[in-house]
């Protein structure tokens, strides 16, 4: 069969890219020199740049280029919250960079999510997810302080807050609910990110209880949309 030109070249780039001739995340030539490579116009390439984004082989970056996609980090949203454990089953290596942890009053969302009154002290921690020593995901967490004194001097010590809700308060950490969308991101957490200002993220708003039914946490997580690829299930594996 007597295939069109930009779906030859569409099939050139990917077996380039699946021979690591192109790496994950490396930038890609421009549109001006691939024409050049295969004496055709940029009409063309654009054809086949598109085919490949179809397939989620590369991504475009307006004014910055075209980048080969890496292999996203598959997320589990299951009753349990387990973060360090899913990406390790990966052989990805889990951390996190903690940011600041803070008592504020909580405010409209965050009150009606952890079902308290307005101005109610809360606990609220910041940290950065990291996989592989890579930023991939920025996790705000917000607790009632009525529930978790002294959180503040004690989660400095813990790399997993489900272990610290468990043993030192007594409460379990499961995941009541879990609404994601996508959106651009905000320009302070691309530079946490390490990501284009114009890149979409996907946006994680979780409620979590313990056994009783009671809110412990109410949770907004930033993951980078191209790192991250968030699988729901309907029960943990047990």
């Amino acid at each position: 069969m007597n295939y069109p030109v930009y779906i030859k070249i569409a099939e050139e780039l990917k077996g380039n890219i699946q021979q690591a001739i192109y790496q994950a995340g490396e930038k890609l030539p421009t549109e001006i020199q691939l024409a050049e490579r295969f004496n055709v116009n940029r009409h063309t390439i654009r054809n086949a740049i598109a085919l490949l984004k179809e397939e989620g082989l590369i991504r475009v970056d307006r004014g910055r280029g075209m980048f080969v996609a890496k292999t996203p980090i598959k997320y589990p949203i299951g009753e349990r919250v387990r973060y360090n454990e899913s990406l390790e089953a990966q052989g990805i290596k889990a951390s996190y960079e903690k940011l600041k942890a803070i008592e504020i009053p909580a405010e409209g969302a965050i009150a009606d999510a952890l079902k308290i009154d307005m101005g109610a002290p809360v606990i609220l921690i910041e940290r950065i997810g990291l996989a592989n020593d890579r930023p991939i995901s920025i996790g705000s967490s917000y607790f009632p302080s009525a529930l978790f004194p002294d959180l503040i001097k004690l989660w400095d010590k813990y790399n997993s807050i489900s272990k610290l809700l468990k043993e030192i308060y007594d409460r379990d950490h499961i995941r009541r609910s879990t609404t994601v969308c996508a959106r651009i991101v905000r320009e302070a957490d691309a530079r946490l990110l390490q990501i284009p200002a114009n890149q979409p993220i996907l946006l994680a708003q979780s409620i979590n209880c313990d056994r009783d039914g009671t809110i412990v946490e109410y949770g907004v997580t930033r993951f980078s949309g191209e790192m991250m690829e968030l699988v729901f299930s309907s029960m943990d594996n047990r």
